[in-house]
C-alpha cells in the first residue's frame, strides 16, 4: 500500500521518505492520499473495523529507536511536552507528534542537511462527531484513541482519523500539515489568515494575581496609578475572575482555597456585581448603566490612557455555568448538566476544579440558545467601552457532550457562536482563548487568534517557573500553528522575574504583567516596553531551536532550551537553563527532580535561527554578527 512518493505501508512496515518509521503496521491501518498539494508528502491514517461504540482504541505501530517529541495533555485543560524514543513512552491525550526519522538537527553540513534530515508529523483529528488522540502502549505501539463523549454515538467512518505529513525542515512540516488538514476539515483557519488583536503590540497588566476574585474597581485604579508612578505606561489591563454578578445554588458544596474561583458558582446576571458599579452596595443593582462597568473603564481609559480593556469570562458564562431559570436570563434555556471526563484525561490527572463543577453540575446554555447569551454579553460589555474579552474553562465543554452530539458537536456550536458575537462587537478580534488546550477547540476555531499557551504562572510555587518556559516553547510548536500563543503574566518582582521577562522578550507574544500594586521591578519593567508603552514584539511564535526539539531540557541534565524567533530585520535567540523540575508522570504533578542543577554549556549558532534568511537581504551570503545580552 504506497500513497503519493513517499509514503507506504510495505512489509508490515509504515516506510516514510524510504526510512521505516513503525514496525508491526496492524492489518486493519489504512493509508489514503492527501489530496490537493504535490509539494506535501503526507497521508491520512484510518483503520478498517467493524467496531462501533463512543470510545474505542486502535493499535497502529511499532515505534522503537526514534526520538519524538510529542505535546500532550498532562491536565484536562493544558497540554505540555514529553520527549522519548519508544511508543511505550507517548502519554495519554497526544495531540501532536514528530518524529526524527533521520538525524538533521546538529547542522554537520549545509550541503547535506536536506539529504539526510527527516522529520515525520503525526496530527490526530477529529472526524464527524469523534476526536482522535494518540497514545502509547507497554509494547511500544502507537494507538489511535477515538471518543466521540456521548454513550449514544457509535457509529464512525474511521477512513481519516490521522494526518501524516514528512520532509526535511521539521517548522515547514507541521506548517504544511497544519494547512492540509485545514483544506481538509474546512472548520478552522491557520494563524497567518487571522486578524491579530493590537493590543499584542502593548504592555499590559492583568488583575489575576494581585487580588484573585477580590478585585475591585478601586484596585483596578490603583494597580493603573502604581504602575504610572514608576514611569510604566500600562496600555492594556484585563479585569479577571471577580468582575461578573454570581452566585451559589442553596445545595451547592463550596470549593475552598487559596487564590482560586468558587468553582460551585454560577452566573446570575450578564452585568457587573456591585463591586464594579459607582457606590455600589452588596444585595443592591444599579440599573442605571452609566453608573455600572461603563463608569470605571471610561474613567481608567481617560486618567491612563488606556487602549484597551478586555475582562473575563467561562466559556459557559461562569466556572458552575448559568444558573437555571434565574430572572432575566430565563431566555438562554439554561439545564443542568454533569460532567463526565475521559479516561485519558482522568489517567493524567485529578482535577479538584472538575471535581468541584461534576459535583456541583454545570448550567449549560442551550447550545441553539448560546449567540443569544454571548451576543447579549458582549454588546453589554461593548457598550461600557470594554474591547475584549479573555473566555477561560473552554475544555469543560468536552465533558458535556452526553445528549448534545458529542464534544466536537458541542464545541463546534459553542465556538461558531462565540466568534460571531467577537466578530459583531469586538471589531479588532478582541478575544484570547484561554484552557483550551483541546483538539475539539483548535479544530473548531476560525477567527480566534491569541491563546493562552501553557498552564499558569503559578508565583508561589518554584517548582513551576522553568517547566512554565520550557511548556510554552514546545506547546508553541503545535498551537503557533492556530493562533497566537499568549505565554502569560508574571510577576515583575519576583526572584525568577528576569527568567520570565526574558522568555517574553523572544516569544512573539504579549507582554504583560499581574503585580499586585507598588510591588514591581521598574528596572525590569522599562528593558521590555518603550516609553510610549508598545513593546519590540517579534515577528512569529517563538519556537525551540530545531537541535533542541527532541532534547528534555528539564530532565536530561544536559540540555539548554534555545528559543528562536525574528524581527523585521534580524534573527533572535534566547537560551535558558529550564533543568530541574518537570511533571511526573507516576505522581501526576508537577516536581522537583534536582534542587540545585549545575551549570551546563551550549553552542548558539545563526543557524539556529531557522528563517533568518526571511529577512536579509537578497544578496545576503550567510554571513552574521552575533551580538549578546545576559540578564
Amino acid at each position: 500500500m504506497t500513497i503519493g512518493a513517499g509514503i507506504s505501508v510495505s512489509d508490515g512496515n509504515l516506510n516514510v521518505l524510504g526510512t521505516k518509521i513503525l514496525s508491526d503496521v496492524h492489518e486493519n491501518i489504512v493509508l489514503s492520499s492527501a489530496c490537493g498539494d504535490a509539494l506535501i508528502n503526507g497521508a491520512f491514517i484510518g483503520v478498517s473495523t467493524d467496531r462501533s461504540g463512543c470510545h474505542n482504541v486502535f493499535p497502529v505501530g511499532k515505534l522503537q529507536g526514534l526520538r519524538f517529541m510529542c505535546t500532550f495533555r498532562f491536565k484536562l485543560w493544558w497540554m505540555t511536552q514529553r520527549m522519548g524514543s519508544y511508543g511505550k513512552d507517548i502519554p495519554y491525550e497526544t495531540q501532536f507528534l514528530i518524529v526524527e526519522g533521520r538525524d538533521g538537527s546538529h547542522f554537520e553540513d549545509e550541503h547535506e542537511v536536506g539529504q539526510s534530515s527527516l522529520y515525520v508529523v503525526f496530527l490526530p483529528i477529529v472526524e464527524g462527531a469523534f476526536r482522535a488522540v494518540l497514545q502509547g502502549n507497554e509494547n511500544d505501539e502507537l494507538e489511535i484513541c477515538l471518543e466521540s463523549g456521548c454513550p449514544a454515538v457509535q457509529g464512525f467512518e474511521g477512513t481519516h482519523l490521522v494526518f501524516m505529513a514528512a520532509g526535511n525542515d521539521p517548522f515547514d512540516v507541521i506548517t504544511n500539515a497544519v494547512k492540509m488538514v485545514e483544506r481538509h476539515l474546512q472548520t478552522f483557519s491557520h494563524r497567518e489568515k487571522k486578524k491579530m488583536p493590537d493590543m499584542l503590540n502593548w504592555f499590559g497588566w492583568c488583575t489575576w494575581d494581585a487580588f484573585y476574585t477580590q478585585v475591585t474597581a478601586e484596585g483596578v485604579c490603583q494597580g493603573l496609578e502604581s504602575f504610572e508612578k514608576g514611569g510604566i505606561p500600562t496600555k492594556f489591563v484585563i479585569i479577571d475572575d471577580g468582575w461578573q454578578s454570581v452566585g451559589m445554588d442553596a445545595s451547592g458544596v463550596g470549593f475552598e482555597a487559596d487564590n482560586s474561583a468558587n468553582f460551585a458558582n454560577r452566573l446570575t446576571n450578564i452585568k457587573e456585581n456591585h463591586k464594579f458599579q459607582k457606590n455600589g452596595k452588596e444585595g443592591h443593582r444599579e440599573e442605571d448603566p452609566a453608573l455600572g462597568l461603563a463608569h470605571i473603564v471610561s474613567e481608567i481609559k481617560e486618567k491612563h490612557e488606556l487602549k484597551y480593556v478586555y475582562v473575563w469570562h467561562a466559556i459557559t458564562g461562569y466556572w458552575g455555568g448559568v444558573r437555571p431559570g434565574v430572572t432575566g436570563m430565563e431566555h438562554y434555556e439554561s439545564k443542568m448538566a454533569y460532567p463526565v471526563s475521559s479516561p485519558g484525561v482522568k489517567s493524567n490527572e485529578d482535577c479538584e476544579a472538575f471535581n468541584s463543577i461534576a459535583s456541583n453540575g454545570l448550567g449549560l446554555v442551550n447550545p441553539e440558545k448560546v449567540f443569544n447569551f454571548y451576543d447579549e454579553l458582549h454588546s453589554y460589555l461593548a457598550s461600557t467601552g470594554v474591547d475584549g474579552v479573555k473566555v477561560d474553562v473552554q475544555n469543560i465543554l468536552e465533558t458535556l457532550g452526553a445528549g448534545h452530539g458529542g464534544r466536537v458537536q458541542l464545541a463546534r456550536k459553542y465556538h461558531q457562536a462565540l466568534e460571531a458575537s467577537i466578530a459583531r462587537n469586538f471589531p479588532d478580534n478582541g478575544i484570547i482563548s484561554c484552557m483550551s488546550h483541546n483538539t475539539d477547540n483548535l479544530y473548531s476555531s476560525k477567527r480566534t487568534a491569541v491563546v493562552r499557551a501553557s498552564d499558569d504562572f503559578w508565583p508561589k510555587d518554584p517548582a513551576s517557573h522553568t517547566i512554565h518556559i520550557a511548556s510554552v516553547a514546545y506547546n508553541t510548536v503545535f498551537l503557533g500553528e492556530f493562533m497566537q500563543p499568549d505565554w502569560d503574566m508574571f510577576h515583575s518582582l519576583h526572584p525568577m522575574a528576569e527568567y520570565h521577562g526574558a522568555a517574553r522578550a523572544v516569544g512573539g507574544c504579549a507582554i504583560y504583567v499581574s503585580d499586585k500594586p507598588g510591588n514591581h521591578d521598574f528596572d525590569l519593567l522599562k528593558k521590555l516596553v518603550l516609553p510610549d508603552g508598545s513593546i519590540l514584539r517579534a515577528k512569529l511564535p517563538g519556537r525551540p531551536t530545531r537541535d533542541c526539539l527532541f532534547a528534555d531540557p528539564a530532565r536530561d541534565g544536559e540540555s539548554l532550551l534555545k528559543i528562536w524567533n525574528l524581527n523585521d530585520h534580524c534573527g533572535v535567540i534566547g537560551v535558558f537553563n529550564c533543568q530541574g523540575a518537570g511533571w511526573c508522570r507516576v505522581g501526576k504533578k508537577n516536581l522537583i527532580h534536582d534542587e540545585q542543577p549545575g551549570t551546563i554549556t551550549g553552542i548558539i549558532r545563526s543557524k539556529d535561527v531557522d528563517y533568518l534568511s526571511r529577512v536579509a537581504d537578497d544578496d545576503w551570503k550567510g554571513n552574521t554578527i552575533l551580538y549578546s545580552h545576559e540578564n
